[in-house]
Formats: structure tokens, C-alpha cells, sequence
């Protein structure tokens, strides 16, 4: 008898477990349903039909600034998301809505951006990109062999990859070489480095070390600057450009480069490598690096892309006039296309848009996009290297930009919303 208790107290033990687990689960499912971050236009007609059983609540004061056909009950708008809803917003500003799981339990804030209404110019032309580091970067650390034959590694535990050093002794460095001279007239004595360490200004003291050549070493491998082939997203009306869809990042290390200063230029594709199952194929091209050939200056390296102001507009662009930005609701799965030159000249060519996460924890993968054109598949066998930043046109709309290609299917890959290289552009 008193097994059979035992038994029984533990299979009500596993059950309410498994009801537990599924409420979690029925809970993080819903919110991320509903995005975390909503972006409207002034005046617009925001149309949502989520079918959640989730409520919506704005507070007394930003009411007067909402239109809307649901019920308003004394200094509150309320919002039923288990059918379709809509409204408007008359001002532009950051609100937020509170959401409520049936009605009752807490879920989550909506934050609402309202901004004017957007267009820009959908671009998809390679460009050659330079970009200088805010610092020398540090890529790791090493042993080096004293003039006594013995090794050292006088920058162990003290110098971490990712690091950049802005002064020596109180001296501005931004290259490897002014690093080298003043490391070279601290004449074996200790000296004080200033870093920068994810984000973060500190002060170092490293002793250098004499190698058998008789050069003073710190003992870290360094980079200065780079470059490498992109594609321009977008041009809007103020001049202001985004490419890439993603950040520079650096190769060893994969952080996210500092820049104090970066151009691009006109760049012409002479190559391609297919990508294939493992190897993502790549653009092969021909960066032209000199003073007429700039096309802009680059202000900002972020998760979001690259962002700056264009000098000199590219020649003979696809479309001639901004087109209207779509936001991350107004985007549908099914066909769309993308903007990009593999030839001669750039063309627009047939995806399919397959996923959209409007929670996606990674900003620049917020789609799931797939080739479907013939003539792209021939040429490139999909997404290759290179192509990052071709704009996604869905409607007559720019709504995205392709950021990364599947290792293990060059024919998908990922695109970010164009709506958040906007908003990143506009706080440059």
C-alpha cells in the first residue's frame, strides 16, 4: 500500500512537472510571437492580427496621440490581439504597450518607435571597403626569445585579444608602426598603455622584452586597418548610405573592429566562386582604391552594418528614385527579390522569403530567405560571399538586406530588416 502512494505521489509529481514545463514553454512561445520592438510610421495604419489570446494596454498620457477603433476606458486604450486590431499614431516618439496573457497575467512591454515615413534608394553594387581601427587591435599574445636565448611573454595575462592600445606613455598610437617607435624609446623599461576593452578605457603596465635582434617586443600580434568587397545597400535622401547588413569583424578574433576612420570605393566584380555544400563561394573583385574613385566616408561599424555619407553617387544605378521602406509587419513570406551585380551591371533577381522572426535574438537574422531565380543559381549556385548588403525588395518595398549565406546550403541564408539599419543609421 505504501508503495503504491509512493507511486501515485510521484506520478502527480511528474504531471504537474509536465503541466509546468508546457505553460512555460506556451508562455515564451507567445511572446515571441509578438515583436519586442515596433516600428510605425506617423499616420499610418498599423494593421495587426496576431491571434493571441494577449491583451494590449497604453497608459493615460500618450492616449491623445492614438487613434484607434477599439475601446477606450477612462485614461486607457485597450487592444484584444486575439483578433485582428488597428491603429494609428499622430506623433512621432517611443511608446510602449502593455501586454497581458489573457488579460491577467503579465508577458511583456512592447516598445513602439514612431517615426516619418521612410524611403531610400535600394543600390546593389559591389564596393571596395577601407577602414582604419580607432587604436592598434590586438589579435593575441605570444613568446618571444630574449637575448639571453631564454622566452618571455611579457604581455601574458595582461594584454587580451580584442584590445586597442591608444597610447604609450601618454603618446597616441593608431598604427602598428608609431606602436613599434614609441615601444622602441621606452629603452627597456616599463611602460603604461592605455586600452580600450570592450568599450572600456583602462591603463596597463607591460615591461618589454629585447629579442635576439635587439628590437624591443611586447609580444602581441597586432592590426591595424582593412579591407575587403561588400555591397551597397541603400542611399536615402540626406545622403547617408548602409551596406553589409552585418559589422566588419576581424578575422581572428571575430569582434566587431573600431574604426577612427574608413572610405568606400567603386569596385568591379571580376570573379566568382560558386558556393558549394561546406564552402561558401565569394565575389572576387577589383577594389578601385584612389581619391576619384571614394565614394563615401564610413562613420559607423556596428552588428547592423556599415553607415556614412556618400561623396559621389555610383553611375547608372537600377532604380533612379527612393521607394518606399517596408517595416518588418508589413513583410509577407513568399516571393520577393533581390538587388545585386554579379555581371555587368546589377539586376534584381527571384527569392523566396521562407521565415521571418521578429524576436530573432541576432539583428541581422531576422529572415530566412532562399535563391529561387535560374539565372542567379547559374552564376553563383546562391549566396556568396561578397553579396552581403544586396537590398530585399518585397512590393515595391525595400524591407531587408542578405547578410549571411548557410554553410551547408549556399542556396539560403539569412536577411536582416532594413528597418534596423535605419534606425541604427539615424543614431550614428
Amino acid at each position: 500500500m505504501k508503495r503504491l502512494k509512493i507511486y501515485r505521489r510521484l506520478l502527480i509529481g511528474f504531471l504537474i512537472l509536465d503541466i509546468a514545463a508546457i505553460a512555460v514553454y506556451y508562455y515564451i512561445d507567445i511572446g515571441n510571437k509578438i515583436p519586442n520592438h515596433l516600428t510605425l510610421f506617423v499616420n499610418q495604419t498599423g494593421e495587426f492580427d496576431y491571434n493571441l489570446p494577449v491583451d494590449g494596454m497604453v497608459e493615460d498620457e500618450n492616449i491623445s496621440v492614438f487613434h484607434t477603433d477599439t475601446k477606450i476606458e477612462a485614461d486607457k486604450i485597450h487592444f484584444d490581439f486575439s483578433k485582428p486590431c488597428s491603429f494609428q499614431v499622430k506623433e512621432q516618439g517611443n511608446y510602449k504597450i502593455a501586454l497581458k496573457l489573457f488579460g491577467i497575467i503579465q508577458l511583456k512591454e512592447m516598445n513602439l518607435h514612431v517615426v516619418d515615413k521612410m524611403k531610400a534608394m535600394p543600390v546593389g553594387r559591389p564596393i571596395g571597403i577601407y577602414i582604419a581601427t580607432d587604436g592598434v587591435m590586438v589579435l593575441g599574445t605570444g613568446a618571444i626569445q630574449g637575448v639571453d636565448g631564454l622566452n618571455y611573454e611579457p604581455a601574458l595575462n595582461l594584454i587580451k585579444s580584442g584590445d586597442y592600445i591608444t597610447e604609450v606613455d601618454g603618446k597616441n598610437v593608431s598604427t602598428i608602426e608609431e606602436l613599434t617607435q614609441e615601444v622602441q624609446r621606452a629603452k627597456g623599461d616599463h611602460i603604461v598603455l592605455k586600452i580600450i576593452r570592450e568599450g572600456e578605457k583602462q591603463q596597463i603596465s607591460v615591461t618589454p622584452v629585447r629579442g635576439m635582434d635587439g628590437v624591443l617586443r611586447l609580444g602581441i600580434w597586432t592590426r591595424d586597418d582593412t579591407q575587403g568587397i561588400g555591397t551597397l545597400t541603400y542611399i536615402d535622401d540626406n545622403l547617408n548610405f548602409g551596406a553589409l547588413g552585418h559589422g566588419i569583424t576581424d578575422t581572428d578574433t571575430g569582434v566587431i573592429m573600431n574604426i577612427a576612420s574608413g572610405e568606400i570605393y567603386k569596385a568591379d566584380v571580376l570573379d566568382i566562386v560558386k558556393g558549394k555544400t561546406g564552402e561558401p563561394g565569394e565575389l572576387v573583385g577589383l577594389i578601385h582604391g584612389s581619391k576619384q574613385e571614394k565614394l563615401g566616408t564610413i562613420k559607423k561599424n556596428s552588428k547592423q552594418g556599415i553607415f556614412g555619407i556618400i561623396e559621389q553617387k555610383p553611375s547608372n544605378l537600377y532604380y533612379k528614385e527612393p521607394i518606399e521602406v517596408g517595416l518588418k509587419q508589413d513583410i509577407q513570406l513568399g516571393n520577393a527579390k533581390i538587388l545585386c551585380q554579379v555581371e555587368d551591371k546589377a539586376k534584381l533577381y527571384d527569392i523566396e522569403i521562407e521565415k521571418i522572426q521578429v524576436n530573432s535574438g541576432n539583428q541581422n537574422k531576422g529572415m530566412v530567405i532562399r535563391i529561387t531565380d535560374p539565372e542567379l543559381l547559374k552564376i553563383t549556385n546562391g549566396i556568396v560571399q561578397g553579396m552581403s548588403g544586396s537590398p530585399i525588395i518585397q512590393n515595391n518595398k525595400l524591407v531587408g538586406a542578405v547578410t549571411h549565406v548557410f554553410v551547408k546550403d549556399s542556396t539560403k541564408g539569412y536577411g536582416t530588416f532594413i528597418e534596423n539599419m535605419l534606425n541604427t543609421s539615424s543614431k550614428s
